[in-house]
């Protein structure tokens, strides 16, 4: 079966004014299933939210290719990209700079219906208010107006309103409280269930990804080093760079002195000039030889999981 999204060595690059070249995205393939949650997680600087702009076709990626449904996503004309943007759509971190601040809510939510051709009369506004569980009387108000989780949820109802079959979630629940994160988490949830939506849910917090996620990529320097299902992962993770972030996931009733925190030394490598060998064999207590001349490939290390370690192992999460 045809994936709904797939990712074939993608490279995205950003030119310096000095002519040098960051590689933000250097090689990344995935696949994601219709009505599945991705998770893509890793350091701020990692890449993923370059990687989220590339899949919702706000930035062109350098090299590769991006597919949806088979069909490669034009990379440089707008005019073909317009059919893709309302099957794609993408949520973004900041609420209060997704929206125009002078416009009233019903004006924001209209545009998107309006652009692609859809009722956008009172009933329908109404409807899509309803389906994020905001109150009709809200649509007068302007974005100030609303409270942090308001605004995230006008976010995500902008990008529903047009019955996408993708979002692209990037840290769309960083910026809120922990109760509004999980109320606009068990939101998505819903949506996904009502709709049959994939979401692409790019994040830096492990605690809320375990909890909407049906599989996690974990990025490192542009790259993806691991991937499998949550439970994998976070009991016994196959890269040692998921084995430290995992290790800073605060645990419920465990005391913060028995627990085993791993701290990475040394700074994460230049996306510029990056090391030879694994990328990320500057800071792993694990390194060898091998690892630091050779690059290892993202290969599988056990049932429907993969690592890109050339010393695959389950490390147990301590205590």
């Amino acid at each position: 079966m045809t994936p709904l999204l797939e990712l074939v060595d993608v490279h995205r690059e950003h030119r310096l004014a000095g002519g040098a070249a960051v590689r933000a995205v250097d090689g990344v393939s995935f696949e994601l299933a219709a009505g599945e949650t991705l998770a893509l997680v890793g350091e701020s600087g990692c890449g993923k939210s370059t990687l989220g702009r590339c899949v919702a076709g706000l930035s062109p990626p350098t090299s590769g290719e991006i597919r949806f449904h088979g069909e490669q996503i034009p990379a440089h004309s707008r005019r073909a990209l317009r059919p893709f943007r309302r099957r794609i759509r993408m949520v973004f971190q900041d609420h209060g700079a997704s929206v125009n601040p002078r416009r009233r809510i019903r004006a924001a939510l209209a545009a998107p219906l309006r652009v692609h051709g859809l009722p956008h009369d009172e009933d329908a506004l109404r409807q899509v208010m309803a389906m994020v569980d905001l109150r009709p009387e809200l649509l007068d108000r302007y974005p100030h107006e609303l409270s942090g989780g308001q605004r995230q949820r006008i976010g995500v109802a902008r990008a529903i309103a047009v019955r996408p079959e993708l979002v692209v979630l990037d840290e769309a629940v960083s910026a809120l409280d922990v109760s509004v994160q999980a109320q606009i988490c068990n939101l998505l949830k819903d949506l996904q269930e009502e709709l049959g939506v994939s979401y692409l849910f790019i994040s830096h917090d492990l605690g809320v990804v375990r909890q909407v996620a049906d599989r996690i990529a974990v990025m490192y320097l542009g790259r993806i080093v691991e991937m499998g299902t949550p439970e994998q992962l976070y009991t016994a993770p196959s890269h040692p760079y998921t084995e430290a972030l995992l290790s800073a996931v605060p645990i419920p009733d465990v005391d913060a002195e028995r627990r085993s925190r791993i701290v990475l030394e040394g700074e994460v490598s230049s996306a510029i000039d990056p090391p030879a060998g694994c990328r990320f064999h500057p800071r792993c207590r694990y390194a060898t030889d091998v690892c630091r001349a050779t690059s290892p490939e993202l290969a599988p290390t056990g049932e429907a999981r993969l690592a890109a370690c050339h010393h695959p192992r389950a490390f147990q999460q301590r205590d």
